[in-house]
């Protein structure tokens, strides 16, 4: 239902007309000076709840992140890039691939000498047996006679190094913890430059060639070239003309 209120205006002489709709079911807002219906009790219970009610946070979409290796045209701000060695070998490759070829035969002493050969034989004899004595009274008092399983345990006993930790923890508990290096590996790594600098120690080697040599080829890495040094990369007049590496081997050149 419609009603009409007029309003003067004195300062035009105009008048206004302002139209009002009563306040029904399905009807439009309510016009000025009109009062509220009054709500039922099924309709305040409802509306009170309504007003009370909570809101919902919106929950923030999570966002992934992912990385992957882009060109230099993709790369841009927020790009994560995969980690890639900062450097490595020129030809390592191939290299490698040329010394499995030359061991294939698995013919070198290391390939044949057992346990009872596994030794240092420059160290002096007085001190092999004081640090067999000594490491055994260790194995059965802390370790029930085994052996420990982490390297920082193993390099603990007498007469144990880096070399022999990591070759323990690789045949003993089947776990790749590092490189062993030994003096084989340390000249031909020096040799071939696997390593970005000359290095002047075994563990020296073993730290530059974990940096780049991919995890994978760590196992394998020891015993091949211990076996090379000990029948092609000698130390003392190595046979390069035997070797498959001696057009790409740096050292071949200048010995």
């Amino acid at each position: 239902m419609c009603c009409r209120l007029e309003f003067g205006m004195k300062a035009s002489g105009m008048r206004m007309v302002t139209r009002s709709w009563s306040r029904e079911p399905g009807a439009g807002p309510r016009g000025i000076g009109e009062e509220a219906a009054p709500l039922g009790r099924g309709e305040a219970a409802a509306e009170g709840r309504k007003s009370h009610r909570p809101m919902r946070r919106q929950r923030k979409a999570q966002s992934l992140s992912v990385a992957y290796e882009a060109s230099d045209d993709e790369k841009g701000e927020g790009t994560e890039l995969l980690k890639v060695p900062s450097w490595e070998p020129q030809d390592w490759q191939q290299q490698l691939a040329n010394i499995r070829t030359m061991r294939s035969g698995k013919d070198a002493p290391v390939d044949q000498l057992g346990a009872e050969h596994c030794y240092d034989p420059s160290a002096p004899p007085k001190n092999k047996v004081k640090y067999i004595k000594q490491t055994s009274a260790i194995l059965q008092q802390r370790y029930g006679g085994d052996i420990p399983a982490s390297v920082a345990e193993l390099v603990a006993l007498p007469g144990v190094g880096p070399k022999m930790a990591h070759l323990a923890m690789a045949v003993a508990w089947g776990t790749v913890s590092g490189i062993a290096v030994d003096t084989h590996v340390h000249r031909i790594a020096n040799r071939l430059k696997w390593t970005k600098k000359v290095t002047k120690s075994p563990e020296e080697t073993r730290r530059a060639l974990e940096e780049w040599l991919p995890r994978n080829l760590w196992s394998e890495i020891n015993g091949l070239l211990v076996g090379f040094g000990q029948q092609t990369c000698l130390p003392v007049r190595p046979r390069c003309q035997a070797c498959l590496n001696q057009a790409m081997c740096p050292a071949a050149h200048r010995l």
